[in-house]
């Protein structure tokens, strides 16, 4: 899956920048390379939480669907910010990348009243 990306606002500390090219890294199933399209140096590791965190449900505000013109879940593709640490692969679980697969518009949210971890370590 490659696709391009327009974040509604720049993800945190990637400011100014709001387009981003998405691709999977190769040899890596669920990881992606969020690069901007601007300055490629600029780039997050992102990855697809389906098949690592099997329970991530999270659910956004009906404001933040809005903001994205997401008109239903399955228009959501979600993926986790990712970094290594000295304790493995941390993934960031509160603050999610949703992509609305139709559009391709895009923003870090913060989820709102969700007890998950910011620094979640990949089993």
């Amino acid at each position: 899956m490659s696709a391009a990306l327009q974040f509604v606002s720049p993800p945190p500390g990637l400011d100014p920048h709001t387009s981003f090219t998405l691709e999977p890294v190769s040899g890596s199933d669920g990881l992606f390379s969020l690069r901007a399209v601007e300055d490629a140096e600029v780039r997050l590791f992102l990855v697809d939480p389906g098949g690592l965190v099997p329970d991530y449900e999270p659910v956004l505000s009906d404001v933040q669907a809005a903001e994205l013109g997401l008109e239903s879940p399955d228009e959501a593709q979600l993926f986790v910010v990712a970094r290594v640490t000295d304790h493995g692969v941390g993934v960031n679980l509160l603050a999610p990348v949703v992509m609305n697969r139709r559009t391709g518009g895009a923003a870090q949210v913060i989820l709102e009243g969700q007890d998950l971890p910011v620094r979640a370590i990949l089993g």
